[in-house]
């Protein structure tokens, strides 16, 4: 076979090989970014989102209970005199029905999604949160038990901090998820 027959026959071939490995290598970085785009779409439905939902509820139920209850100043110690029976009940009532199932829902949305987290260790607002519901677990209990004996827990929560970390999560992943559905499908989300 002369050189210019290979040649004829070879450019071909080696043309199509070239448009196969650019067409897998182009599957590849979709798939990547498809495996991406899933993970972080799992974390904004099982961690950071509702975490950003449920502080940021948690936070406007408790300006909502400040605002009716103890305005202005601490609710417990301080210099201002302590609460009257009535408010002490109103401040059982608003933990058990209002504020720990909130606090509970933030725990458990740590605890079930804390392999989506992105650092690699917890960070220690999570731990927080999770310490400050579980101190409260025993002061309910005694709230059962009808001993009022005591109305907190030394732990207290970090609304401001969870609420900034859990924001700034959401935003950021919200950032890349459009950028990943925009390369993707070439469409946008808001």
């Amino acid at each position: 076979m002369s050189w210019q027959a290979a040649l004829s026959l070879g450019i071909p071939a080696l043309v199509a090989v070239i448009g196969y490995l650019t067409t897998q290598r182009s599957n590849l970085r979709l798939n990547e970014r498809k495996d991406r785009l899933e993970r972080i779409n799992g974390q904004l439905s099982d961690l950071y989102g509702p975490l950003f939902a449920t502080s940021t509820a948690s936070d406007a139920a408790w300006r909502t209970f400040r605002s009716q209850y103890r305005p202005g100043g601490g609710y417990w110690g301080g210099t201002r005199p302590p609460p009257t029976p009535d408010e002490e009940a109103a401040w059982r009532l608003w933990m058990t029905t209002v504020f720990m199932p909130l606090n509970r829902q933030m725990r458990d949305a740590i605890v079930r999604g804390a392999h989506l987290l992105e650092e690699e260790n917890v960070p220690d607002v999570l731990l927080a949160v999770c310490a400050h519901v579980s101190a409260y677990e025993a002061v309910l209990k005694r709230w059962e038990e009808g001993d009022y004996a005591v109305h907190t827990t030394p732990l207290n929560f970090p609304s401001d901090e969870l609420r900034d970390y859990a924001g700034s999560a959401v935003r950021r992943l919200k950032l890349e998820q459009n950028r990943l559905i925009r390369q993707t499908t070439g469409h946008s989300v808001s």
